[in-house]
């Protein structure tokens, strides 16, 4: 979450009038994530987030996005739910932006998850994708492999800025992955942005997960990949084996990775760290001015990239065999 459009008090009370849930006590800006524009919102009937969405999201996409939230509340997943205004429509305009308001959830966001946080949100991830199997919208994954090179060549020229050495090294790997990349791995909705700040707990257990808007249709242990990046890595690039031992049993405890998913999994996590450092990259050199947000590191998942070079099998990440 992030703010990169200021909306006025005469443009929100004028979109809010369209909504029945009260009278505004009080909004403010959320600064963190870096995709869209979100504001807090508290009002005489409850607590919401108003999301203005930018960048990546296409307009298109957002029944999906907003389908699938209902669709997994539903099946019992804690997440946010879209609000329709009084003609029964969940999406609106404001300040020039397609948005949205939607249902505030309790919990926070830790920061420095420890191995059972891991856990339980391994067991969170695979209870999402069974609960988004019988979703019957699609929607491919806009940054997997076939996207990586056109994002490099927005920052290709300027990547040794960032670290000398960083374009031949980025090459070289986006031809290793696109000769080793996976495929007909086990598929359906996966979440595909599950950072610590995407989901929330009350003491060590899930209460909620948020910020659907890179969700997709793609493999299960991709998505496993990327939360194994996310989550199991210690400020200076070392891999906690005992945070990925713990998530990847959370997993299985609901959903049991197959044979080829398992062996798939270090190529995925490679992949999934290369997905990240690029998107990061494009962002830290092309900051919007005036945006009340700070890029975050490419360089991080450079190295993360580094470290996953050097697996060779699930094992070293924590899976039991």
């Amino acid at each position: 979450m992030a703010v990169y459009t200021e909306v006025s008090d005469e443009d929100l009370s004028a979109f809010l009038e369209t909504y029945d849930i009260g009278t505004v006590l009080s909004y403010k800006g959320i600064a963190e994530g870096v995709e869209n524009t979100n504001y807090f919102l508290h009002t005489t009937k409850g607590s919401y987030i108003l999301t203005l969405y930018e960048k990546r999201v296409r307009e298109d996409d957002l029944p999906f996005f907003l389908g699938l939230m209902q669709h997994l509340a539903l099946k019992g997943l804690n997440c946010p739910l879209p609000v329709s205004n009084r003609r029964g429509e969940p999406l609106g305009r404001v300040a020039g932006r397609p948005a949205v308001i939607i249902t505030f959830l309790e919990g926070i966001a830790v920061r420095r998850p420890t191995a059972q946080h891991c856990g339980a949100l391994g067991a969170a991830l695979a209870k999402l994708h069974l609960a988004g199997q019988d979703f019957a919208m699609q929607r491919p994954n806009a940054l997997s492999l076939e996207a990586w090179a056109p994002l490099f060549a927005q920052a290709e020229a300027q990547a040794d800025t960032v670290l000398p050495g960083l374009a031949e090294r980025t090459r070289r790997e986006l031809a290793s992955l696109e000769e080793a990349w996976p495929r007909d791995l086990p598929s359906g909705v996966i979440h595909a942005d599950l950072f610590t700040d995407n989901v929330f707990f009350i003491g060590s257990e899930v209460s909620g997960l948020i910020d659907f808007y890179f969700a997709c249709t793609d493999a299960f242990a991709y998505d496993v990949a990327i939360c194994l990046n996310a989550w199991c890595f210690e400020i200076d690039a070392s891999f906690n084996l005992t945070k990925g031992k713990a998530m990847l049993a959370g997993y299985q405890s609901v959903r049991r990775l197959d044979p080829a998913e398992v062996e798939a999994l270090p190529i995925l996590c490679r992949g999934s760290a290369m997905r990240f450092m690029l998107t990061r990259l494009v962002d830290w050199l092309n900051v919007p001015p005036g945006a009340l947000v700070k890029p975050k590191d490419p360089l991080e998942y450079d190295r993360k990239l580094n470290f996953h070079r050097h697996v060779k099998h699930a094992r070293e990440y924590g899976l039991d065999a």
